[in-house]
C-alpha cells in the first residue's frame, strides 16, 4: 500500500539558493516541453512522448548551460508529470495541460531516486544539495518510491515521501445497516448525521476576511520591487496559510472520528464547480471545502478497511419522507423543517436528507460509486413510493 509522509525542512542559508534552481529549472523544462508539444503537434501533427522529450534534454542544457547544476532525474520527471497531465486530458478530460507559473503559491520538484532519509540525525540527503535538516516526526518502513521537496509562499520547506509499505490494504470488513451512517453536507451545518448529530461551519475564512482586507490593502500601496512590498506580501501569505492550516486541521479531525466510528458512509455526489458559479455563494462553498473532505474520507476508508457509498446527486434525498416515503415536491431551498401531509412528520430537512442518503445507499441500484467491495450483512431495503 502506497503511503505518503510529509516532514517540514529547515534548509541553511547556502542550500535555499539551490533548491529555489532545482524549481526553477523543473519549472522551466515543464514549460519548454509543453510549448514543443504543442507546436509539434500544430505543425506537424506529430505528438512527442516523454521518451522524445528527455532525448532533447542535452540539447537543452547546451543551450542553456545552468541547467547542468540540476539534478538531471528531476528534470526528467518534469516531463513524466507533463506526460501525465496530458492522460488525464485525454483519459479524463481533466482540462487541457496549463504552463506553470512562479506566481504559484506552491512551488515544489521531484526527487525520484538516489536520496537519503537518516532518522538518527534527522537529516534527509538531496543529490546536488547535501543533507538538509528536517523534523523526521515519524518513522516509516518500506520501499521508499519518490520525494516531492516543495515551498509555500511563506518560504516554508516541505518533502513528501511516498513509500511503499509492501502491504495489502485492509480487507473491508462487511457492514450492517447499524454501522452505516449518512452524512449530508451544507453551509448553515458543515455536516449533518443520519443520527440527528449535527457539526456546525466553522467559517474561517469569513472570521478572518476582514483582517485579510486591511492586509490586501497594505500590499496594494506598497510601491512595486520594494521590500515593504515583499515584507506586506509576506504578512498576508501568512494570512491565507494560517486559514487553510485551520481548515484542513478541522477536516482532518472530523474525517478521522467519522471513518473510525463507523464500518460504512454513505455520502452524495456534488457538483461543486457548477455551484461555485452561483456568485452569491462562492466564497461560502470555497470556504466549506467539501471535495477536500469527501477526498480525505476516500483515502482515510482504504486505509482503515471501511467503505464509502456514494449516491447519485439528482436523487431528492431533501424532497422525500425519511418515514412513509412521500415526495414532496413544492420544497424550496429556503425551507429548512417541513411538514409530511401523508404522515404528518415534522422534518429538519438536513436531517431528513442525511437519513435518505443512508437509505439511498443500501440500495444498489442507487449507488454511483463504491469505495469498497465490502460484503453486506443486510438485505437492501425499498423505499415507499
Amino acid at each position: 500500500m502506497l503511503r505518503a509522509y510529509k516532514y517540514r525542512m529547515y534548509p541553511t542559508q547556502t542550500q535555499i539558493p539551490l533548491l529555489m534552481s532545482h524549481i526553477h529549472a523543473c519549472r522551466f523544462v515543464y514549460n519548454h516541453s509543453l510549448e514543443q508539444k504543442i507546436r509539434a503537434y500544430e505543425q506537424n501533427g506529430k505528438r512527442l512522448s516523454c521518451f522524445d522529450l528527455n532525448n532533447q534534454l542535452p540539447a537543452l542544457k547546451a543551450e542553456y548551460p545552468w541547467l547542468a547544476d540540476v539534478n538531471s532525474q528531476s528534470l526528467q520527471y518534469a516531463n513524466r508529470n507533463l506526460d501525465n497531465a496530458f492522460t488525464r486530458f485525454f483519459r479524463e478530460k481533466k482540462g487541457f495541460p496549463k504552463f506553470k507559473s512562479k506566481k504559484n503559491p506552491v512551488q515544489s520538484f521531484q526527487v525520484p531516486q538516489h536520496y537519503r532519509v537518516d532518522f538518527e540525525s534527522n537529516q534527509v540527503k538531496l543529490p546536488k544539495i547535501g543533507d538538509v535538516k528536517t523534523m523526521l516526526h515519524r518513522v516509516f518502513a518500506g520501499k521508499m518510491k519518490y520525494a516531492t521537496v516543495s515551498v509555500t509562499s511563506t518560504g516554508k520547506w516541505f518533502i513528501s515521501i511516498l513509500v511503499d509499505d509492501e502491504q495489502p490494504e485492509p480487507t473491508p470488513v462487511s457492514f450492517t445497516s447499524d454501522m452505516t451512517i449518512g452524512i449530508d453536507v451544507g453551509l448553515t451545518d458543515f455536516a449533518t448525521f443520519s443520527t440527528g448529530e449535527k457539526v456546525a461551519n466553522p467559517r474561517y475564512l469569513k472570521n478572518s476576511l476582514q483582517r485579510l482586507k486591511v492586509l490586501q490593502r497594505r500590499v496594494s500601496r506598497k510601491v512595486k520591487g520594494s521590500k515593504n512590498r515583499q515584507k506586506a506580501i509576506r504578512k498576508l501569505a501568512t494570512g491565507h496559510e494560517k486559514v487553510a492550516n485551520q481548515r484542513n486541521d478541522f477536516l482532518h479531525k472530523l474525517s478521522y472520528q467519522v471513518v473510525s466510528e463507523n464500518q460504512a458512509i454513505a455520502v452524495e455526489s456534488l457538483n461543486v464547480a457548477g455551484m461555485q458559479k452561483n456568485h452569491k455563494l462562492a466564497r461560502s462553498i470555497n470556504d466549506v471545502s467539501w471535495s477536500t473532505f469527501f477526498t480525505m474520507l476516500n483515502y482515510k476508508c482504504r486505509k482503515y478497511g471501511k467503505t464509502l457509498l456514494t449516491i447519485g446527486r439528482f436523487d431528492p434525498s431533501s424532497k422525500i419522507c425519511s418515514c412513509c416515503g412521500y415526495r414532496n415536491r413544492d420544497l424550496k431551498l429556503s425551507d429548512r423543517e417541513w411538514i409530511c401531509s401523508d404522515c404528518g412528520t415534522v422534518h429538519d430537512r438536513d436531517i431528513n436528507a442525511a437519513i435518505n442518503i443512508k437509505k439511498f445507499a443500501v440500495q444498489e441500484q442507487n449507488l454511483v460509486g463504491v469505495l469498497t467491495g465490502a460484503e453486506r450483512a443486510i438485505e437492501p431495503v425499498d423505499l415507499p413510493q
